[in-house]
């Protein structure tokens, strides 16, 4: 069975020190027995949207290029899939938050753009980031078909239901979310659960292992909460983190038991392909 590691951590003073740092936890994971490695959401770098300042446009970097050339030799030579969420400079005046994917043999297999974005008190992500046009890629690895979404993309049950049904074993969802401080007192609570709730239902209704790495500690005036998870197909938490310390997260994940799942619950066969045609509306 694939191991699969999330690297729950915090920002640093460089892109050079986030780098360095991760591939110490990269090295650490695979040597732990890891087949899938993944970063939590812009692990290069602050999670630099919480204001619109100019100066964050300053951080991407140009894909492929030479951060993903890196990261391509690492998973080469630990024989690792590498799931990496990065800041994407396509052109200019256009940005993309973006995961890249490597599969075990150092290859790059291509990029997932960020489809959805948010705008809210301390996530000013639309000043930054173009909506993505990867459409739902499901990646083929070494260690199984994988999903990757990022994010905010994660509250949304019809991103989940395209990669399943696009072969998707694993779903993963590289991200930076936390605490505002003058939320944490009434809503900190209702906000966690409401996060951890919408993802645990995408893996039940799609039959599928599913992981959401969060990056930990205080930036600003936010509290990154933290509490990375994988979940199994029946929405159990199979792992989970911490709040607010750095931690490599891992599961051995058994495909096996996800075809045994979707045999006993048939969520795909009872379908009513026929009368969803409104989904495609903003409203009815």
């Amino acid at each position: 069975m694939p191991r699969l590691a999330l690297l729950q951590s915090r920002s640093f003073a460089s892109k050079g020190e986030a780098f360095e740092h991760h591939e110490i936890l990269i090295r650490n994971a695979a040597a732990a027995g890891a087949n899938i490695v993944v970063t939590q959401e812009l692990f290069l770098t602050p999670y630099f949207c919480a204001v619109e300042d100019p100066a964050g446009f300053e951080l991407a970097d140009p894909l492929p290029g030479p951060v993903t050339a890196r990261l391509g030799e690492l998973a080469r030579d630990l024989g690792i899939v590498l799931i990496a969420s990065l800041f994407e400079r396509r052109g200019p005046g256009l940005y993309h938050n973006t995961a890249a994917i490597h599969d075990a043999d150092g290859c790059l297999l291509g990029l997932y753009r960020k489809a959805h974005i948010p705008q809210d008190p301390g996530f000013q992500e639309k000043y930054f980031f173009t909506p993505g046009d990867s459409d739902w890629p499901v990646w083929h690895t070494r260690y199984g078909h994988i999903g990757v979404l990022i994010c905010w993309d994660q509250w949304y049950p019809e991103a989940a239901r395209l990669m399943a049904l696009g072969g998707a074993q694993l779903l993963v969802y590289p991200t930076a979310i936390g605490w505002l401080a003058a939320e944490k007192p009434t809503l900190g609570d209702a906000q966690h659960c409401a996060w951890e709730t919408v993802q645990r239902g995408h893996a039940v209704a799609n039959g599928c292992y599913l992981a959401a790495v969060n990056r930990s500690g205080r930036e600003g005036h936010t509290e990154f909460w933290g509490q990375s998870f994988i979940v199994n197909p029946y929405g159990e938490l199979v792992a989970k983190a911490a709040t607010a310390t750095e931690e490599i997260l891992y599961h051995d994940l058994d495909y096996q038991a996800l075809e045994d799942f979707r045999r006993a619950w048939p969520f795909f066969r009872d379908r009513r392909i026929d009368a969803y045609g409104d989904l495609t509306k903003r409203w009815r």
